[in-house]
């Protein structure tokens, strides 16, 4: 009776400890699809803030115009951003240097995904003085996403176009970009907050404006 009992009680233990065992392998396999599903967004984002961080005030020799709403994307208009920045790798066989121009927009994807979402281009010139028409090098950042939101601090208010060729001499003071990715399923698309990125930009070009200091005669 008391061997009966200790098979017993040892047999519900085996049964305990194999449903934790097999709870603790199932939540590894998500938190790894978790982790490997975020890669490609940390990615986007790192690549972003990191052009952003370098970006260019316009006007320089070899610094374009800084954009935030329609650019140009080939022979169409395309909404995104597109600036001037100083992230280019140097390297000795390239004649290259560190400025290139970058734009970000939303493309159809080649393939289409279950969820309808489009993808997130990286395409970048470096070739600024070029004698024949260049054909910028285009990198796919991320997919499945619903919207992509630029909007221009200017010092005041927030704003959803900025354009240095029509008067908008200088840089923003930050930029705000948020990111909707798309989802299969309605319900979940209303529930899922975007995912939000402020950059500041410090860099500013200097002004034509002089400054007058008091003195004495």
């Amino acid at each position: 009776m008391e061997m009966l009992l200790a098979l017993a009680v040892s047999a519900i233990v085996l049964a305990g400890i194999g449903g934790v065992f097999y709870s603790a392998i199932r939540l590894r396999e998500r938190t790894a699809a978790l982790v490997d599903a975020a890669a490609p967004l940390h990615q986007a984002l790192a690549f972003l803030r990191r052009d952003l961080l370098g970006v260019m005030p316009p006007g320089g020799v070899l610094a374009g115009d800084f954009r935030v709403g329609a650019i140009s994307s080939g022979m169409a208009q395309a909404y995104g951003i597109q600036f001037s920045t100083t992230t280019g790798i140097i390297r000795d066989d390239v004649p290259w240097g560190d400025i290139q121009d970058v734009a970000y927009e939303l493309r159809d994807p080649v393939e289409r995904n279950y969820a309808g979402g489009k993808d997130l281009i990286r395409s970048v010139t470096r070739n600024l003085l070029p004698t024949a028409t260049q054909d910028a090098e285009e990198q796919r950042l991320l997919g499945n996403i619903q919207s992509l939101q630029v909007a221009c601090f200017d010092g005041t208010d927030w704003r959803d176009t900025w354009d240095s060729s029509l008067g908008d001499t200088n840089l923003p003071v930050a930029i705000r970009v948020r990111i909707q990715l798309a989802t299969d399923n309605a319900g979940d698309a209303r529930d899922r907050q975007p995912i939000e990125m402020i950059v500041p930009l410090t860099t500013q070009s200097r002004t034509n404006a002089t400054q007058t200091t008091g003195g004495g005669p």
